[in-house]
């Protein structure tokens, strides 16, 4: 697993979030509004497995809809526990990445 990939790891889950919070997507959707944010590497095979384990946590709820170009699709919502680990997650990365890039910089 490369560098990256271990460091996306860790914050995926909020970027999932903070995309569903903003409007309810599908996987297919999801990832795609990921990589056009920049986080290229993030595929519907990286997006499933963080889906079902935010839904298993009661962080997001699943619910499927007709869509108009084929199968019915699953769509994404937020639920009130989701909106609140959000925030936490939020403010936790804020303490982080600050002062992380701070000591970063200074070393190179």
């Amino acid at each position: 697993m490369s560098l990256r990939s271990q460091l996306l790891k860790g914050i995926l889950d909020g970027c999932v979030l903070s995309v569903i919070k903003k409007e309810p997507a599908y996987g297919y959707e999801l990832s795609k509004k990921l990589q056009e944010a920049g986080l290229e590497d993030v595929s519907e095979g990286t997006i499933y497995p963080v889906l079902l384990r935010l839904q298993k946590n009661g962080y997001i709820c699943g619910e499927m809809q007709p869509s108009e170009s084929g199968p019915n699709r699953k769509y994404y919502y937020l639920t009130e526990a989701g909106d609140k680990v959000l925030g936490e997650i939020a403010k936790e990365w804020e303490q982080i990445v600050i002062p992380a890039s701070l000591l970063l910089k200074r070393g190179i």
